[in-house]
C-alpha cells in the first residue's frame, strides 16, 4: 500500500519537516505570570510530539513586552527566556519533531493591565481588546522611530529563537494583530510610506520579514497571513494574495495562508471556523496562492478531516496542512492516520478558544487531557477487568475507548444507537457559544464508536439494564454513564421538543440563546441518575458513576470526569 502524501516529509527552507502536519500557534496559558515555559507547557505539546506531529509551533510571543496581548503569554523579548525554551525545543527535537516559535506582536491588541505600557498601532483609534474582559483602548501611534524600533525587536527575537534550538521561526501577520493592522485600511490611517497604498501598508511586515531573514539565515522563515479580514476597512482578498505574492518575493520560506481578523463579520469567529462552516473553508485561498508561488504553501482551517487533509495536499492545492483545534482534540492525529485508525473528532465549538479568552487555561470538551497533561502523566487504568458501561453518550463512550485495552468492555444502552443526548445538542439554537449543528455531533459520536468497536468494546442496544439486571452479573467493574434526568416530568417533552426543532422556532430560539435559561435547562432542571441504579450493583462489584450521572452539568465536565475514572484509578473528581 502506498504510504499516505501526509506522512511523507518536506522541506521549509533549511529545515526538513518528517511530515505535513504542522501545529499551528495557539495560546494555551501554560506559561507563568512572567512568561517562561513551565512543566505543564512541555507536557502540552510534548503529547502532540509524541502522537507524531511533525512541525510543533509554539504559540504566539512578542518580540517586545508591549505587544503581549493574554496574561501568562508565553515571552521572548529579553534572553531571560531563552534556557526555559531551549529546554521545551530540546524536548521536541528528542521526540522526533521539528520546532517553530509564532513572533507575534498585539499592536493594538492589547492593554496597558496585560503588557504595562502603553499600546501602539499603526494609527490612534480605538480597539476592542477581550482578554477576560472586554474593554476598549486607544494605542499611540507609531512614530517612524518606533517602527525602525520594533523591527530592530523581531530581529532581536529571532536570534533569541535560533539561540533556543528552533528549527523555525513564523512571522505572524494575520488576525488582527500588529502587521495585519498595518494592512487594514481602517486600522491604519496613516499618510507617510506606511499607509494609503497597499505597498505601504505592506511595508511594515516585509520589512520585519527581511530583518528576521538577515538575522536567521540558516532558519526557516514562515509568514502567516490573512488574507481576507471579512469586514469593511479590511484587507481584501486580491490585496491579501498580492502581499503573499510579495512575502514568497521578499525571502520568506514558506506561506501560512489564513482569514479573519477581530473585527470580522458577523463576529470574529470567522478566524476560528466554528462547527457550521464547512470543512477547509480557506483552502481554495491556499490553493490559489500556491499556483503563483514556488514556496511551501500551508493550509489552516478545519482540516481534521483525514480525507479531507490528505486529499489536499495530494491534490497540490497545499504543501502542509496546519491542524490546531484538531490536535488539541487529537494529539495523536498523525499516529492514528499512519495506523488507519479512528479519530477523535473535534466539533469545531470553540470551547478552547472562548474559554482561555476567558482567562482559562487551554482545554477541550472531547479530550479531557488537554491542557491537563500532567496529570495525567503515568496513567493507572483498570487492567484485566470486565466492564460493563452503562450508556453510550459522549462521556460512556470516553471511559469505554480510554479502559479498551486490556479489559474485557461491553457498553450498554437502551436506545438503538449510540450517542445519547449529545446528537440532541446540535438541535439546539447553540452549543456552547457557537452555533450548533447536528453534523458535528454526529461525526464526532460515530467516529468514537469505531474507535470503541476497533479495540474490542462490544455494543449491546435496546437493552434497558433496570429491567434486565441479570446482564451485569459476568462484570467486576460497572459504570453508570446514564446522564441526567429532567425534573418536573420533562424527561420525554424536552427530547421530543428538540427533535422537532421546537428550539429553534421563532420566539423560541431567542430564549434558548439566554444565558439564566440555558442554565436552568441545561443544569438546575436536571438531576444525576446514579442513584437509580444502585440497587442492580452485587457484592463484589465495584460501581462508579461518571459524566452527567454522577452530577449534571455541561459536556466538557462530564468527558474530564469520564478521562479522570479511566487514566485516574477513581471516581472524578469533583
Amino acid at each position: 500500500m502506498p504510504i499516505n502524501v501526509l506522512l511523507t516529509p518536506a522541506r521549509i527552507g533549511p529545515a526538513e519537516i518528517p511530515n505535513r502536519i504542522v501545529m499551528p500557534s495557539m495560546t494555551t496559558r501554560t506559561s507563568d505570570e512572567a512568561g517562561h515555559v513551565t512543566d505543564a507547557s512541555i507536557a502540552y505539546y510534548m503529547a502532540r510530539v509524541r502522537g507524531g506531529t511533525g512541525l510543533i509551533t509554539v504559540e504566539m510571543a512578542s518580540p517586545e513586552k508591549v505587544g503581549r496581548h493574554r496574561f501568562r503569554e508565553l515571552g521572548i523579548w529579553n534572553d531571560g527566556f531563552v534556557p526555559g525554551l531551549k529546554r521545551l525545543v530540546e524536548e521536541i527535537h528528542a521526540g522526533g519533531a521539528k520546532a517553530s516559535i509564532q513572533l507575534g506582536h498585539g499592536g493594538g491588541h492589547t492593554r496597558v493591565d496585560i503588557c504595562g505600557e502603553t499600546p501602539i498601532a499603526p494609527s490612534a483609534i480605538p480597539h476592542p481588546v477581550y482578554e477576560i474582559t472586554m474593554q476598549t483602548i486607544v494605542p499611540r501611534a507609531m512614530t517612524k522611530a518606533r517602527i525602525e524600533e520594533t523591527v530592530a525587536a523581531y530581529a532581536a527575537a529571532a536570534r533569541r529563537a535560533r539561540e533556543a534550538g528552533f528549527d523555525c521561526v513564523e512571522i505572524h501577520a494575520a488576525h488582527g494583530y500588529l502587521i495585519s493592522q498595518f494592512h487594514a485600511p481602517f486600522e491604519n490611517q496613516r499618510t507617510d510610506e506606511y499607509g494609503g497604498s497597499l505597498e505601504n501598508r505592506a511595508r511594515f511586515g516585509l520589512e520585519i520579514l527581511r530583518a528576521v531573514k538577515e538575522a536567521v539565515p540558516e532558519l526557516g522563515v514562515i509568514y502567516r497571513l490573512s488574507v481576507e479580514d471579512y469586514f469593511e476597512g479590511g484587507l481584501k482578498y486580491d490585496e491579501g494574495k498580492q502581499i503573499a505574492l510579495w512575502a514568497a518575493k521578499a525571502g520568506a520560506h514558506a506561506l501560512h495562508i489564513s482569514a479573519g481578523h477581530y473585527r470580522s463579520k458577523p463576529t470574529a469567529h470567522r478566524m476560528i471556523p466554528p462547527m457550521t462552516d464547512p470543512d477547509a473553508p480557506y483552502l481554495d485561498f491556499a490553493a490559489d496562492i500556491k499556483k503563483a508561488v514556488r514556496v511551501p504553501v500551508i493550509a489552516v482551517a478545519r482540516m481534521g478531516d483525514p480525507a479531507t487533509a490528505t486529499d489536499a495536499v495530494a491534490s497540490k492545492k497545499c504543501d502542509f496542512v496546519a491542524l490546531g483545534r484538531t490536535l488539541i482534540a487529537e494529539p495523536q492525529w498523525v499516529d492514528k492516520l499512519r495506523n488507519n485508525d479512528p479519530i477523535r473528532r473535534c466539533l469545531a465549538c470553540n470551547t478552547c478558544i472562548n474559554e482561555m479568552r476567558g482567562g482559562a487555561g487551554i482545554g477541550c470538551v472531547v479530550n479531557g487531557a488537554a491542557g491537563r497533561e500532567t496529570m495525567f502523566m503515568h496513567p493507572a487504568p483498570p487492567h484485566g477487568d470486565r466492564i460493563a458501561v452503562i450508556g453510550a453518550g459522549p462521556a460512556g463512550l470516553t471511559y469505554a475507548s480510554l479502559v479498551a485495552e486490556g479489559n474485557t468492555v461491553t457498553v450498554f444502552d437502551k436506545a438503538l444507537r449510540a450517542g445519547g443526548a449529545f446528537r440532541l445538542a446540535g438541535k439546539a439554537p447553540l452549543f456552547q457559544e457557537v452555533v450548533a449543528n447536528e453534523a458535528s455531533f454526529a461525526r464526532y459520536i460515530d467516529d468514537l464508536v469505531r474507535a470503541c468497536t476497533r479495540d474490542g468494546v462490544t455494543f449491546r442496544y435496546g437493552v434497558d439494564v433496570t429491567r434486565e439486571p441479570g446482564v451485569l452479573a459476568p462484570f467486576n467493574r460497572v459504570v453508570v454513564a446514564t446522564g441526567a434526568d429532567y425534573r418536573f416530568g420533562l424527561g420525554q417533552v424536552v427530547p421530543l421538543l428538540l427533535r422537532l426543532g421546537a428550539a429553534r422556532w421563532p420566539g423560541v430560539a431567542g430564549l434558548m440563546k439566554n444565558d439564566w435559561v440555558r442554565d436552568w435547562f441545561y443544569h438546575r432542571a436536571r438531576r444525576a441518575s446514579a442513584d437509580r441504579f444502585q440497587r442492580l450493583v452485587r457484592r463484589g462489584q465495584t460501581a462508579i458513576a461518571i459524566g452527567d450521572a454522577a452530577k449534571p452539568g455541561k459536556s466538557k465536565a462530564a468527558i474530564a470526569g469520564a478521562f479522570e475514572a479511566a487514566l485516574l484509578g477513581g471516581p472524578p473528581r469533583g
